[in-house]
């Protein structure tokens, strides 16, 4: 589907975003996370055109006064649904056929808004066909929202053979796909059960290799995500209910692990009486309420190990737009390190979208995606749900700086 002239509604809809001066930008600050788990103090980043071009303490001509809030490089999902909502009518999810194309695309541009405003200037969004336009839009320039990286659909147990799969595969690239998504097991709700024979696993990672891409693997259980390791594939999505053996695996081969065991689960069972149909049923969302307790003893287990973690929430309808309450489950009932969260969501993100080198850290070189919280999240985790600067690529979307800093500094 294309999108129309729909959404000239939906830019006027949201404020626009300030355009990137001529000359440079001079964003001064007293607290700067680097995204690499260093802190740099009283100093100024230096923005020419969407490019971060050097920290000097001694630039003049001061742009942006980001003094009393704490300054960091735009987070990172590297696991999140943007097209996914709830109807405005019904409250619920939309079933098929609930609403038109018109519709679903406003309701993608609103979610890719509110992500971007909420500090998130990249995400990953696997599975939707819609994501293609929105990604394609918001990088011309058209809609504000975060970078997109798509796999526009997912493989399945029911995809075909091991050669319907690569060709599968090589057909979602042609189309458009930045990484490859493949369910290795059964949701949370069924078990987490390895629904994929090996064979399929290591032909969709294997092709998506050979044609440059990643492989992302939803692994709720130990079964389908050792298959998924020894497949060589890039990272393990939720793994809820991973063994000692599976995660010191993933250790050796520095596996990157995105638990999503937070904001995701909760928010189902917050809003369980507005997702309907098929798994979303007292058995499933049972499940869901036994997995808490497991996702947070797995996601311990993998934090002694070492492991790359990277910070995805699997935001579906209610949580796309407030993806920084993952920060808070992790530090709070995790037991992760608040600058360890905060490094999780951009360089190590970004190492794990092979964009290590351009997003995820401030430095000279790198993209000038850069946001400011009011407070400091090492001190107090739930700064996060308080963003009140957002630059992505050298362009202001929102700034609520001024009289956040002034409080600050009283």
């Amino acid at each position: 589907m294309k999108f129309t002239a729909v959404f000239v509604v939906a830019t006027l809809a949201v404020p626009v975003a300030v355009l990137a001066q001529d000359g440079p930008v001079v964003i001064r600050a007293d607290t700067v996370f680097d995204g690499r788990g260093g802190t740099l103090t009283n100093t100024s980043i230096v923005v020419q055109g969407s490019q971060i071009t050097r920290i000097d303490p001694a630039a003049q001509g001061v742009t942006y006064d980001l003094r009393g809030l704490t300054v960091m490089p735009g987070w990172i999902d590297t696991h999140a649904h943007i097209v996914q909502h709830f109807d405005r009518t019904t409250g619920k999810t939309p079933r098929r056929g609930d609403e038109t194309p018109q519709q679903a695309a406003l309701y993608a541009v609103e979610n890719a808004y509110m992500t971007l405003v909420g500090g998130f200037t990249t995400v990953q969004s696997p599975g939707a066909e819609l994501d293609k336009d929105l990604r394609d839009w918001i990088a011309d320039g058209h809609v504000p929202g975060p970078r997109i990286l798509t796999s526009l659909r997912a493989i399945t147990d029911r995809t075909g053979t091991p050669d319907e799969i690569r060709a599968f595969v090589r057909q979602a690239v042609a189309d458009g796909a930045d990484v490859i998504k493949l369910f290795a097991t059964s949701s949370i709700r069924e078990g987490g059960g390895q629904t994929m024979t090996d064979e399929q696993i290591r032909a969709a990672c294997s092709e998506a290799h050979a044609a440059g891409k990643r492989a992302m693997v939803h692994a709720q259980g130990p079964e389908g995500a050792k298959a998924a390791i020894l497949a060589g594939c890039n990272s393990i999505e939720h793994g809820n209910r991973l063994t000692d053996e599976v995660l010191d695996l993933m250790a050796q081969r520095k596996m990157y692990f995105d638990p999503n065991f937070g904001l995701l689960l909760h928010n189902y069972l917050e809003n369980r009486d507005r997702f309907s149909g098929g798994n979303f049923n007292d058995a499933g969302f049972a499940f869901m309420e036994k997995g808490i307790p497991i996702g947070i003893d797995t996601f311990k287990r993998a934090l002694a190990r070492n492991i790359p973690i990277v910070f995805g929430t699997d935001a579906v309808a209610g949580a796309n737009g407030r993806n920084y309450e993952e920060f808070v489950y992790r530090v709070r009932d995790g037991g992760q390190k608040p600058m360890a969260a905060i490094v999780a969501a951009t360089s190590t993100a970004a190492q794990s979208l092979d964009l290590g080198d351009k997003i995820g850290t401030i430095a000279p070189g790198f993209q000038a995606d850069i946001i400011a919280t009011d407070g400091n999240p090492l001190q107090d985790i739930t700064a996060v749900r308080r963003v009140v600067f957002v630059m992505k690529g050298g362009k202001v979307f929102k700034n609520l700086a001024t009289a956040a800093s002034s409080r600050a500094k009283k």
